[in-house]
């Protein structure tokens, strides 16, 4: 049993998301964009906030920007629906990312690290369509608006089809270990190190140029 008390509201040491603010995702796909939150450096590896869910959920743009502030409103109007969500959301997660670890390893996949994934892809009814979005035409799921469990709808899909295409799925972990992330290497070479050249690569560079030219 996961223990959620006081994760409906940010802890005090923990910053702020704002709802406005870009979030990165440099997964690559949804299900591993999803494993990487919450995405800033002082997060415990079990933490998950009401606030960054939804966060998540805008930046990815499974919600919109209306339907998340009326979602943030929900932790206070109806606490039990929106830990429930939580909680699942939380087990999702961890469970996907001992999953992706165990890709990136090259590893066994426990049975019970999916059972998240169809947990979802059983309570959640939809259909595929066909969007027009960022210039072209694309294959999106529209999952069915009956509870709040459709908002992992789309994210257990992705994961399910990145389990189901395994070492192909060219799952990476970022190779700075301070950082953890998650990322789809679509490099041309299959080489790609970093989750961000410009972020975890730069201080790779930075780095090994102090070390190069330390006194």
């Amino acid at each position: 049993m996961i223990e959620l008390t006081g994760y409906l509201t940010k802890p005090r040491s923990m910053p702020s998301p704002d709802l406005a603010a870009p979030l990165p995702l440099l997964g690559g796909r949804l299900a591993i964009d999803f494993a990487n939150i919450p995405s800033y450096p002082a997060a415990p590896a079990n933490h998950l906030s009401w606030e960054e869910l939804i966060v998540f959920l805008q930046a990815s743009r499974i919600v919109s920007a209306e339907r998340g502030t009326s979602l943030l409103a929900l932790s206070g109007s109806d606490p039990d629906a929106a830990q429930t969500l939580l909680s699942r959301s939380i087990r999702l997660r961890d469970g996907l990312r001992k999953t992706f670890g165990a890709i990136v390893r090259k590893e066994v996949i426990a049975r019970e690290w999916i059972e998240p994934v169809n947990e979802i892809l059983s309570i959640t009814e939809g259909h595929d369509e066909i969007v027009f979005a960022e210039n072209a035409w694309k294959m999106q799921f529209k999952a069915r608006e009956e509870s709040l469990d459709w908002l992992l709808a789309a994210v257990a899909r992705s994961a399910a089809e990145i389990i189901v295409e395994g070492t192909q799925a060219r799952v990476r972990m970022c190779a700075n270990p301070a950082c953890g992330l998650f990322f789809s290497d679509k490099s041309r070479t299959r080489r790609r190190r970093w989750c961000s050249m410009a972020i975890c690569g730069n201080r790779h560079k930075v780095a090994s140029f102090a070390r190069r030219h330390g006194s």
